[in-house]
């Protein structure tokens, strides 16, 4: 009888939900669309969180924020991920989610860096005013409470490296009935720079100790995965950038987290047949052929990372408006090319260096919200409500 391999983790429990592959997708806005999540889907299981959508949008029913929480098909649990900074729209978005039942599983974003995000005191500069904190994920958790939805929490370290938040929001979430908590190991300061500190992983997973702590940062292949749980402890790993242009990641992770050594490394033909489809899937998503085409040029780069295409070839892609056009140049491709190894790894996607965190006037100056800071926050969600992501 052969041995079987020991798995580098249990599945994962949100809530109800038992997720066999610890596995999340981090949501990226105007990337981890129904398509591309239908996509990874067919490569490997997982929790696969929609792209960030404005609890104020949502609740009034703007057409972007009702196409962002359609889902995949066969998707299960439905995830949505929720950015706001008022407790009573949150409340409020998250409650229209379940009563309309569009959500299994609501996730709140404390992790965004962006500028127009952050200055006005959301994402990853929410935590800094704990009381704040609180009562967003509380007004989440309670509107979701009665259809038995589990509610989590995707935070950073915090705002920079001298006003750390994550310690005291993954205890606070803990207390206020999340199920989960995520840590993306930067502070908005480093955006997406440097290495993510996985020490920050493991110190939040010995302060919270009821419910899972999933890791995020710097996830580029399976074998990272496993360091990354080795090192920490976590209850399981989110990954962003490291799946663009390969959704087969996914079937890497779910192998290596049970602890098995088969891996994916496709040829040229198989990552063509795949960016293939992922163009497929755009055009039925949108109903449109040109704007599906429009939404894969993104996508191009990080598919033939590594691969010997040409400059010409990369850039008449990078332009296609037809599937018959993407169909002419991929067929032209020597699509015989093996995996051509390290150089298709590595990081891709947003790369930006460390940059000065844009906050509302004196935001930092106590952790609690008053004064100006008050009435930004009043604003803020009439100010975002065509927010999308970050």
């Amino acid at each position: 009888m052969p041995v079987l391999a020991a798995p580098v983790l249990p599945p994962l429990r949100i809530g109800p939900h038992v997720v066999d592959t610890p596995v999340v997708l981090a949501p990226m806005a105007g990337v981890t669309n129904a398509p591309f999540r239908s996509l990874c889907r067919e490569h490997g299981a997982g929790v696969y969180v929609s792209e960030m959508v404005t609890s104020r949008a949502l609740v009034e029913r703007t057409a972007e924020s009702l196409r962002l929480v359609q889902h995949e098909p066969g998707a299960s649990p439905r995830s949505v991920q929720l950015y706001g900074v008022d407790p009573a729209t949150v409340g409020a978005a998250v409650r229209m989610l379940v009563e309309e039942d569009l959500a299994d599983h609501v996730d709140l974003n404390f992790g965004c860096p962006v500028p127009k995000v952050t200055r006005r005191g959301g994402g990853a500069a929410l935590p800094w005013k704990t009381s704040l904190f609180g009562a967003v994920v509380r007004a989440a958790v309670t509107a979701a409470a009665p259809a038995g939805v589990p509610v989590t929490v995707k935070m950073r370290k915090g705002v920079d490296a001298e006003h750390l938040t994550y310690l005291d929001a993954g205890r606070v979430a803990e207390a206020e009935g999340a199920a989960a908590v995520a840590l993306h190991a930067r502070t908005a300061a480093d955006y997406y720079a440097g290495t993510a500190d996985w020490s920050a992983i493991a110190r939040l997973k010995e302060a919270v100790t009821s419910i899972p702590v999933l890791g995020n940062g710097d996830v580029w292949r399976a074998e990272d995965a496993v360091a990354m749980v080795g090192q920490t402890g976590c209850d399981g790993v989110v990954v962003g950038r490291g799946c663009l242009g390969r959704p087969w990641l996914f079937a890497d992770l779910a192998a290596a987290l049970a602890g098995r050594p088969e891996r994916v490394r496709p040829g040229l033909r198989t990552v063509a047949a795949t960016l293939r489809r992922h163009a497929e899937l755009l055009v039925e998503h949108f109903g449109d052929e040109l704007r599906g085409c429009r939404e894969i040029r993104k996508h191009v780069a990080w598919y033939l990372k590594g691969y010997v295409v040409g400059g010409s070839v990369r850039s008449r892609l990078g332009l296609v408006d037809s599937l018959a056009a993407l169909d002419e140049l991929l067929a032209g491709l020597d699509l015989d090319q093996p995996h051509p190894g390290d150089a298709a790894e590595g990081p891709r996607g947003r790369t930006s260096g460390t940059a000065r965190v844009t906050l509302p006037e004196g935001w930092l100056d106590d952790r609690e919200l008053t004064g100006t800071a008050l009435g930004v926050v009043r604003d803020a969600e009439l100010a975002t409500a065509s927010t999308s992501g970050g």
